[in-house]
């Protein structure tokens, strides 16, 4: 299976401009995510490409030594660009993972998880990771959203990990809860992690789909794919060393920092893998 790892990088974000060129503890974000891709494609022997919208982030691109590509800046989702930066790249793709260009801490694990799970299930579309929360994790996403109701998807799934739904509203209601936590320390709700793994047919389905009912009601551009019939693969993984949604904002990057210097840098330790 020939399999992309794909960074998009825009230049352009209205809350954080030329975010990935943003230095958090000494690296740019970009460097970061990039040595996620790295270490996962020595791991699973993928490629990687960071698709840029600027000369000035494929000149950063140059600087740290990983392949770019161009693409319009105007593309509507991140997920237009990976099927972009697959295409303009070149060569015949079998699957493309998209991995967020403002997701300094995701494990590579988790992307090398998704690229193995395609390569077991071949009946699936699409793969994404999700997170089985414990008790404990379950009372704080509930306390969470009490203020912040959009922040936070949860996925119903089979035991096989065939993906059922998501939404924004926490998945599955429980009858007998008390009885459940006494039974065991996990709850049954699927925290969703926002990566994914795409067959390259799937991809190009899903961008050339109009938007969904459901994924305009829930914000949430994965439903596309179960609107539309494709079958998703929620591929359960373990708990990050360090998580937060994602770099959006100069406070997150400030965030971002607070967390190394709390827990190490995981940049570091990725080191030791390549």
């Amino acid at each position: 299976m020939k399999a992309l790892i794909t960074v998009p990088a825009r230049i352009g974000s209205t809350r954080f401009p030329k975010k990935p060129l943003h230095l958090i503890n000494g690296r740019s974000l970009l460097a970061r995510v990039v040595q996620v891709a790295t270490v996962a494609a020595k791991q699973t022997g993928a490629e990687c490409v960071v698709a840029v919208d600027h000369s000035e982030v494929a000149e950063h691109c140059e600087q740290i030594g990983v392949r770019w590509v161009m693409t319009d800046p105007d593309l509507p989702s991140g997920t237009d660009r990976a099927l972009a930066a697959a295409r303009a790249f070149g060569g015949e793709w079998d699957f493309v993972l998209n991995l967020q260009g403002d997701a300094p801490f995701t494990p590579a694990e988790h992307v090398s998880v998704l690229i193995e799970a395609a390569k077991a299930a071949p009946q699936a579309d699409v793969f994404t990771p999700v997170i089985r929360l414990d008790w404990d994790a379950l009372d704080q996403l509930r306390a969470h959203k009490v203020d912040h109701p959009f922040s936070g998807t949860t996925c119903v799934r089979a035991d096989d990990g065939r993906a059922f739904w998501f939404s924004k509203n926490i998945l599955p209601a429980i009858r007998g809860e008390e009885r459940l936590r006494g039974e065991g320390a996990l709850s049954p709700v699927f925290r969703h992690i926002g990566l994914y793994g795409y067959r390259m047919r799937a991809l190009e389905a899903f961008c050339s789909a109009p938007v969904g009912t459901y994924e305009k009601l829930e914000g949430l551009e994965q439903l596309r794919f179960l609107e539309n019939g494709m079958h998703v693969h929620a591929a359960e993984v373990a708990v990050p060393k360090l998580s937060m949604s994602g770099v959006d904002t100069p406070a997150d990057a400030a965030l971002a920092e607070e967390l190394i210097a709390r827990h190490g840098d995981p940049y570091l330790d990725l080191e030791k893998l390549l």
